[in-house]
């Protein structure tokens, strides 16, 4: 990839401030209660790592991981939750960490799934909310960061698999 191939839209540094903030509210706002911060495998293994640094109260952490896609490249509209939580979800508190909401399809499922399981709460923690993309109404209670336009890879999010590594954001220019 060259440097004309992409538009840094985040920066390492907002990156890092916001989740300071965002770690602060979550702290607070779980101050003594059981929290279990769950990251929604691939995309959010980067920020959730920075995140969970961030929020000072006692926390545990598990991974899932969720398919939206049949046999083809687009989605089916159905969800399968691929890997399930290693740990017991009944009666915690759960806090869903996600790299970009858009449709909001997988989140709202997400959140009736684990409510369904019995969990005493579930709140969602996205870094990138695509809102006007938004098909199915869910609430983001703790959002990074509105992008409206564009392809975005780096700090998890990718193309194709690539690019996850890189520090800031940037908008990939695809044409």
């Amino acid at each position: 990839m060259h440097s004309t191939d992409k538009e840094l839209v985040l920066s390492s540094t907002e990156i890092h401030d916001r989740i300071q903030e965002l770690g602060k509210a979550i702290a607070d706002d779980y101050q003594g209660k059981e929290l279990v911060v769950i990251g929604v495998l691939k995309g959010a293994f980067v920020f959730m790592a920075d995140l969970v640094r961030a929020i000072s109260i006692p926390l545990s952490t598990d991974f899932i991981q969720v398919s939206s896609y049949g046999s083809g490249s687009s989605s089916s509209g159905e969800i399968t939750l691929v890997t399930s939580p290693a740990q017991a979800i009944k009666e915690q508190h759960i806090l869903l960490v996600e790299d970009i909401v858009d449709t909001g399809l997988t989140m709202r499922w997400l959140k009736q799934h684990f409510e369904k399981e019995g969990a005493a709460s579930v709140r969602i923690c996205s870094l990138i909310d695509k809102s006007e993309r938004r098909e199915h109404s869910i609430t983001i209670d703790y959002p990074g960061f509105p992008i409206s336009e564009g392809f975005l890879i780096g700090y998890g999010l990718d193309y194709d698999e690539k690019y996850r590594n890189l520090p800031a954001i940037y908008h990939l220019n695809l044409g």
